[in-house]
């Protein structure tokens, strides 16, 4: 039997002519009736402008209700416009908000209002790193904050807008100098070296190296040297997530010990194109000023001092009584010589739109701050970013490409004035005469100007560059390949003028110097990945695999001048006579590494994934340059369980999740050639000929720091999730520490660099809770709250008691400790102060009476953060809490009677024999045994304190202006606005005494898009 085919003997082709034949074909028109056919609806332009209630939102889908056709998507401005008849429906949706059923009615201009849905809130994706997972099913510990929470603060630095907000990460802020650098540990310290604590910093995909910039000579103004998140400008930042357990940390291996910091900058949106600009200018002061003697106050002091010394009359030295000085002046010295006010400008613009296949982003920003010092010094940022992304006609291929380039030019004093600001007596003379010169006061004034005759100078420029592209082979099968490029040089001048010395004391130019140092430091990284998801039975599989090669090179050039003929050269090397090269080194840093990811998540209740590194580092000698690290975690999704189906409980339980993790990163912060014999140059000129000194013995038996992590955690939402809380308990044990070994002084060299069988544990509680009090159309208001409560712990350290660290760690007590004498109060008949005499000798020594702990660890600490939204209005404000311990104003003062002012609190002192008073007797020396007494009490847990604080960190208030065609919102923002504490001494918070301390900054400004 004959079987007809369309497909053969050409006839589809004869089918295809005879079809096209018809469809020209006009017949000759028949004698017949003809009637009408039903008229469609007439079909007509909506349009309007979506929002949450005061912003618009983007990327908002837009459907006609039973046409999957007819779709728009709201562009940056918030606005739609699709074609539809009078009576269709329209359907509004966009992740986080609830889905918006809106009958057109016949309208054309439709505004709309979405509403916020905490559930869908967990169908948001977080930025894993090498991957992202939706936030319901991660099974690693992951913070995060968005540019909602970044904008709002008037700072400069990308680790100051994480203070506060994130649980388990601490940060400080090292100094009130722009520019300065913070401190940040992720979930305590890990490693016996204070450098080896640093997170690996991710900047949308490529690596940027956190050490410090600069050789460290220069910057003796700044208690650390400038750090380099400066280059990040905040306002270009999308989301930060920072990875803190093993199943989150363990695919970046050796990088991610001490946690990893992802940065991800704003990308352009599909729309018309469209201008933003924000422009703002604000002012900076001290947050606190310590209580200090008045000059009457101060001049008692002074007098008794003497009289209980038995020197009369009052010697020619002491200016401050003997009437050289005036003794009815009085000088604030603190508001003189930090009191000023910082003027601090930001203007910040951008550029962004394009089709659904190519977005663009174009930003700029320029920011200036001056210094609370009275001088005109300043810190100048210039930063420029581009993002492009395109996407293919079949979808299947995607590129991202981003740039950033930065400029940093930082005009700071030598020297810090803090010490000097609260130690000088309040008579003192006026620090500059009627001409405007220094004033010495006939060489009894050391004036405290001279410190800003002397500058420090640098300049940085910084670019990081990234290519992403993807390519979906099939349907389960994507091939992804990212690139990476960072370059960044720093110069930077320290000049001493002769001017800052005493004419009297005839220092010429010949004694003014300079160190100048440049430095340099570029990589490049190229990671290729291959991402397979299929689903597998009742569930869905992930696997990734990828490589990593990555070459780091740095060098340094520090050089000191001295001997120039006149302080206006002093800039110019070729001026001076003498120069001496302090630094010339050049470093290469070769990383490799192959890495991947299995996650099997079924019926979307039971999540298991497992991660691994395999490492390579050219820091380790041969044998030792590979290593293996991995995590598995696990996650059990109890609120989609059979017993939580039914309606009760689900009005009540929302969300359960139960996950666990367990895994091993490493650690390579050591530093270039560890293991080799490194010599370096003697600087010594023997014989016309410069030699080689040996300062590094050679050891390629280390290998890598291992961080073993476990963390058990619950997150549980309620009331469709509008009380969502997570609770995490975390267990890190990092071994096989890298540090000095000592060595006998007959070896020539003080330690040998190895791996030492100690082991350090962290240990903590992690508590966050986000409540929505009130969501109604005009009115909301949320919480978020952190808390976390931490321990770090010495458990071993072999032969500890002889080695040179017996005095800084203990077995069984944190890392962060001071070991002190215990301060037992004054002596009532001797007027001095008294200690705990340990081992009863009768004498007080450092090794056998320091046995008193005290931890600087804080206990604990977190943060209150709420939003309000009235119409037009946003109101968000944060509270910063940490209780812990510092030293107090002991610390910055002489011994009470001596040339230095004194807190208030001195004049409650020993006077006679009997008295019962909290500072011993007043001298101005010559009572050695009371100048001994003074110098073991700032050795004692008397010159310690409680330094808790509740700090109102941020708070910004906003009004966005109704507007049709733009938007406008007018703002205010503060940081470090308001601190409650009974600390006694100055900032809480700074753990750098004698620097000056964070500012409290208020800002107001408007941003505008059209």
């Amino acid at each position: 039997m004959n079987k007809f085919s369309f497909y053969k003997g050409g006839s589809a082709f004869w089918y295809l002519i005879l079809f096209g034949f018809l469809l020209t074909y006009t017949p000759v028109p028949a004698k017949t009736v003809l009637r009408p056919m039903p008229s469609l609806p007439q079909q007509t332009q909506i349009s309007g402008i979506i929002t949450d209630g005061t912003t618009p939102l983007p990327g908002v889908t837009v459907a006609v209700k039973g046409n999957k056709n007819n779709v728009a998507i709201s562009d940056f401005n918030g606005q739609y416009s699709l074609l539809a008849a009078p009576n269709d429906t329209l359907t509004v949706s966009f992740m986080g908000f609830k889905t918006a059923i809106v009958p057109i009615n016949g309208r054309k201009i439709i505004n709309i209002q979405l509403r916020e849905d905490a559930t869908m809130l967990q169908e948001v994706k977080i930025n894993a790193g090498y991957y992202s997972v939706k936030e319901s099913e991660r099974t690693g510990s992951i913070s995060k904050i968005t540019s909602k929470d970044i904008e709002k603060q008037p700072v400069t630095n990308v680790l100051a807008t994480m203070q506060g907000r994130m649980a388990g990460v601490n940060i400080t802020q090292t100094t009130g100098t722009p520019g300065g650098g913070f401190e940040i540990e992720i979930r305590g310290q890990n490693s016996l070296r204070s450098n080896g604590n640093n997170p690996l910093y991710i900047i949308d995909g490529v690596p940027y190296a956190s050490d410090p910039i600069g050789t460290g000579i220069n910057s003796a103004g700044l208690p650390t040297q400038p750090s380099p998140l400066n280059s990040i400008n905040p306002d270009q930042i999308e989301s930060i997530e920072v990875l803190k357990d093993a199943d989150a940390t363990a695919i970046y291996g050796s990088r991610g010990a001490n946690g990893v910091v992802l940065i991800t900058t704003k990308k352009g949106k599909a729309g018309k194109t469209r201008f933003t600009a924000n422009l703002s200018t604000g002012t900076g002061t001290v947050t606190r000023f310590m209580d200090l003697l008045d000059t009457q106050q101060y001049i008692a002091m002074r007098r008794e001092a003497f009289a209980n010394d038995g020197i009369n009359p009052i010697p020619d030295y002491a200016y401050d009584i003997n009437g050289t000085w005036d003794q009815n002046r009085h000088t604030d010295w603190q508001k003189k010589l930090m009191g000023g006010t910082a003027e601090i400008t930001n203007m910040q613009s951008s550029l962004s739109g394009g089709s659904a296949q190519t977005q663009f982003l174009l930003s700029g920003n320029y920011n200036k701050q001056t210094t609370v010092l009275p001088s005109d010094f300043q810190y100048k940022k210039g930063n420029v970013h581009l993002n492009v992304n395109h996407e293919s006609d079949n979808k299947k291929f995607k590129t991202t490409l981003s740039a950033g380039y930065t400029v940093q030019d930082n005009d700071q004093a030598r020297g810090d004035l803090m010490r000097e600001a609260v130690t000088i007596a309040p008579n003192a003379p006026a620090l500059n005469n009627p001409d405007g010169t220094l004033n010495w006061e006939n060489n009894t004034f050391n004036n405290p100007l001279r410190n800003l005759e002397g500058k420090y100078l640098a300049k940085t420029n910084d670019l990081i560059g990234n290519a992403m592209m993807t390519y979906q082979l099939t349907e389960d099968l994507q091939l992804k390949s990212n690139f990476g490029y960072t370059a960044l040089t720093n110069k930077e001048i320290t000049f001493n003028p002769s001017t800052r010395y005493n004419p009297a004391y005839g220092i010429g130019p010949e004694y003014a110097t300079l160190i100048a140092s440049n430095t340099e430091r570029k990589s490049w990284i190229i990671e290729p990945q291959l991402n397979w998801n299929k689903p597998i039975g009742k569930g869905k599989l992930d696997v990734l695999a990828g490589s990593t090669f990555q070459l780091q090179k740095g060098s340094q050039l520090s050089q000191y001048a001295y001997g120039f003929s006149s302080n206006s050269l002093i800039y110019n090397l070729a001026s001076a006579a003498t120069v001496l090269t302090l630094v010339s080194e050049e470093s290469i840093y070769k990383y490799q590494a192959i890495f991947g990811r299995v996650n099997y998540n079924w019926k979307e209740k039971y999540i298991l994934n497992a991660t691994g590194r395999r490492d390579g580092s050219s820091r380790f000698g041969p044998g030792k340059q590979f290593a293996t690290f991995g995590a598995i975690g696990a996650a059990w999704i109890f609120s989609k369980e059979k017993f939580n189906n039914n309606s009760n409980n689900n009005n009540i339980l929302s969300f359960g999740k139960l996950r666990s993790s367990y895994g091993i990163t490493g650690n390579d912060q050591i530093g270039d050639y560890q293991f080799l014999d490194t010599y370096s140059s003697s600087g010594v000129n023997y014989g016309g000929i410069v030699g080689l000194q040996p300062i590094r013995l050679f050891n390629p038996e280390y290998g890598w720091e291992t961080n073993k992590k476990f963390e058990v955690a619950l997150e549980a939402g309620f009331f469709n999730d509008r009380v969502f809380f997570t609770i995490a308990g975390y267990d890190n044990k990092s071994s096989n520490q890298l540090t000095g070994i000592p060595l006998p002084g007959t070896t020539g060299f003080t330690s040998l660099q190895a791996n030492l069988d100690a082991t350090v544990q962290n240990r903590g509680i992690e508590l966050t809770l986000h409540t929505v009090n009130i969501h109604s159309k005009d009115f909301s208001w949320t919480t978020n709250v952190n808390l976390t409560m931490a321990k770090n712990k010495l458990l071993q350290f072999p032969d500890l008691e002889s080695s040179p660290y017996a005095n800084q760690f203990v077995i069984g007590q944190p890392l962060n400790i001071q070991k002190i004498y215990h301060f037992t109060g004054v002596d009532a008949l001797t007027g001095l102060y008294t200690f705990e005499d340990v081992n009863g000798d009768g004498m007080l020594t450092s090794r056998e009476d320091k046995t008193t702990i005290k931890d600087f660890n804080p206990k604990y600490y977190g943060g209150l953060q709420n939003t309000v939204k009235y119409k037009h209005w946003q109101l968000d404000f944060l509270f910063q809490f940490v209780k812990q311990i510092n030293y107090n104003s002991a610390a910055f003062f002489g011994f009470p009677g001596s040339l230095s002012n004194q807190p208030t609190a001195v004049r409650n002192h020993w006077q006679q024999p009997g008295d019962n008073a909290s500072y011993q007797i007043y001298t101005d020396g010559a009572n050695s045994a009371a100048v001994d007494a003074s110098y073991k009490y700032y050795e004692s847990d008397g010159a310690i304190s409680d330094a808790s604080y509740v700090r109102l960190k941020n708070i910004s208030l906003y009004y966005d202006v109704p507007l049709k065609d733009a938007q406008c919102k007018l703002f205010f923002e503060g940081q470090n606005v308001w601190t409650l504490t009974q600390y006694n001494g100055a900032d809480p918070e700074f753990k750098s005494a004698g620097y000056l301390p964070p500012l409290r900054i208020l800002s107001a400004g408007v941003q505008f898009s059209f």
